[in-house]
């Protein structure tokens, strides 16, 4: 059933196992994750989600081109009731290679910088893990050769490959054994990216959310930022291929196919959500100034060490963290970790002797 259609792409209020169609040139999805709270928008328990997720690549496998891709954004999950992680994504992608048979191209990871602490219980409260921040990108194909080019999503370069390639370079044998010719000073456009996407999870005064606020319409809860998919959408199609959601939620794959311009279809079953995305292609408003950092600092984790493996720090729990801290225990911890007579930047400023020594021990190149 189509509910509704653009210039480039159209939205189909029906599930997508009964609506996939053939030849398509890139299948990119977030679906529904394994996580330990039930969301509005449906999501399966962990130890079903990859035999309810084989129906649907099989018939992605069937629907992709020979030489399309299948790119999966998927979160990991805890176990019920202990700080251990969930295989569910894992098991995924081995059952999607070793069963089904397709490719895997490359693995990527999404950083969202701005992602809260969470779990909570075992990251604020009991404070034995650190914030999960990292979703897998899994990008899949049909063969080893997939139709995909990086030059479509190059970044800038730095200022010291700026030098190097005004300045030259010598070629020679670096002590890390990496062979670095004198091709190596050649202007190629832009840097060639990680695998490691930082784009933060922003959205807040949007064209779509203005659009649910005007018309009473729940958002979407889980949206992903439409940097995510333009990465992909650029490197692996054409103009005018045709880009595949199967998993369409508030629509941010068709928004970004829609303006560049790729033929694109979105499945999405529930009537609300779909309601919703008609918001992403109303341009009642002028487009959002881009004010996103072109650059996101990832610090060492030595960055706060105090010279001493002990001082200033609260100790490990015997447990592992096993029994819940009172409130009491928590407030001592923290005055126990932190001298309340010292202002922050005092605390900055008589640890960065220390950090300048450490990094200096450890500087061999």
């Amino acid at each position: 059933m189509q509910e509704f259609a653009t210039k480039y792409g159209t939205v189909i209020l029906q599930d997508s196992l009964e609506y996939m169609r053939d030849s398509i040139d890139l299948v990119f999805t977030s679906p529904p994750f394994a996580l330990l709270r039930k969301k509005d928008y449906g999501n399966v328990e962990a130890d079903e989600y990859v035999a309810w997720f084989e129906n649907f690549a099989r018939e992605f496998y069937r629907i992709l081109k020979p030489m399309g891709s299948l790119v999966i954004d998927i979160g990991g999950s805890w176990i019920p009731g202990q700080p251990t992680r969930s295989l569910y994504h894992f098991e995924l992608l081995i059952m999607l290679v070793r069963k089904l048979q397709f490719y895997l191209a490359q693995e990527f990871y999404w950083w969202n910088p701005a992602k809260l602490p969470t779990p909570a219980e075992w990251v604020n409260v009991r404070r034995i893990r650190v914030k999960d921040a990292v979703n897998c990108v899994f990008w899949l194909s049909k063969t080893p050769w997939p139709k995909a080019s990086n030059r479509r999503v190059l970044t800038p370069y730095s200022d010291s490959m700026l030098d190097l390639i005004e300045n030259g370079y010598e070629a020679k044998l670096r002590p890390s054994g990496h062979d670095i010719s004198e091709k190596f000073q050649r202007d190629n456009g832009g840097a060639i990216p990680p695998n490691l996407i930082a784009i933060p999870n922003t959205e807040s005064n949007s064209n779509y959310l203005r659009y649910c606020k005007e018309h009473d319409i729940k958002p979407h809860p889980a949206r992903f930022p439409a940097r995510l998919p333009e990465l992909f959408v650029r490197m692996l199609t054409d103009i005018g291929d045709s880009v595949f959601d199967p998993f369409a939620g508030s629509c941010v794959t068709g928004e970004v196919c829609e303006l560049l311009k790729r033929q694109w279809i979105c499945c999405e079953i529930v009537p609300e959500y779909v309601e919703g995305a008609k918001g992403r292609f109303v341009m009642a408003y002028p487009s959002n100034n881009n004010k996103e950092a072109n650059y996101y600092k990832i610090l060492n984790p030595a960055v706060l060490w105090n010279g001493s493996s002990t001082e200033g720090y609260d100790d490990l729990p015997a447990d592992g963290g096993k029994q819940r801290p009172t409130f009491e225990e928590q407030d001592h911890t923290l005055t126990k970790s932190e001298n309340p007579q010292k202002s922050k930047v005092e605390k900055v400023q008589a640890i960065q002797p220390r950090l300048l020594d450490h990094r200096d021990q450890y500087n061999t190149e």
